[in-house]
């Protein structure tokens, strides 16, 4: 007899019935027309309406849903910004947010921040409200940033930032980019891109000549660049000999 849900499916291959208690299913099919039958036994042994067993408890359990609708607090008085400032602060934002490939300028003031840039001397005790104000200190290499760079974005950026520590010191701003920078440059190399970390390398190397002091925050940062590039890149000529 024929279950209603074989009634209702086509049959799509030719499958010669057979004795189901007969067929010895340990034994391996010998051709594809025992392999067939093999299925046919076992759809046949199984259920035409499956009920799932769950249990109510760990489904009661997981009913909760924590649901926020209430907005920022309001500020102390007199410690949130007027509305010019905050509309000063998105205008400055949207500007240095995402810089044109051969925007140079831009560029620097993304990654080294407007301070470095304009060469503004600060006061220790301003340093400590600059944390996060990008703008200022420069926005840091996230992931999000330099993994939507292209091969093209990347050697530009890195030619304004070595052309630019050619003529200036070391900075940090200016070493964490560097370094990401190089993390995503593809090898091999394009030649400016060949051309461009020689250069780092050399200048990494002038800088760190002149430095007085072992303890110096630069020397690491700067041993660092010279051997990445002399020793990842391949660069043999201009790696620290032992």
């Amino acid at each position: 007899m024929k279950s209603d849900v074989e009634e209702l499916m086509p049959r799509l291959l030719p499958v010669e019935s057979c004795d189901t208690e007969e067929y010895n299913s340990n034994e391996p099919p010998r051709n594809p027309q025992e392999y067939l039958r093999q299925v046919q036994r076992e759809a046949s042994l199984c259920p035409d309406v499956v009920v799932a067993q769950i249990d109510p408890k760990k489904l009661k359990m997981k009913q909760s849903v924590n649901v926020s609708i209430t907005g920022c607090l309001a500020a102390p008085q007199g410690f949130s910004p007027c509305l010019k400032w905050q509309q000063q602060q998105v205008s400055k934002f949207s500007e240095v947010r995402q810089p044109k490939m051969e925007d140079e300028d831009g560029w620097k003031r993304f990654c080294l921040g407007e301070n470095v840039c304009l060469d503004i001397q600060l006061k220790e005790e301003d340093k400590v409200n600059l944390s996060l104000d990008y703008i200022k200190t420069g926005f840091p290499p996230f992931l999000s940033i330099v993994s939507k760079l292209n091969q093209s974005t990347i050697s530009a950026v890195l030619d304004y930032l070595i052309n630019w520590f050619e003529e200036r010191d070391f900075v940090p701003q200016l070493g964490r980019w560097l370094y990401a920078l190089l993390a995503c440059l593809e090898k091999p190399l394009l030649p400016e891109a060949h051309s461009l970390i020689r250069q780092l390398a050399r200048r990494c190397s002038a800088v760190r000549a002149n430095l007085e002091s072992k303890d110096d925050d630069r020397l690491s940062a700067l041993n660092l660049m010279i051997c990445i590039v002399a020793r990842y890149f391949e660069q043999n000529d201009l790696a620290d000999k032992e």
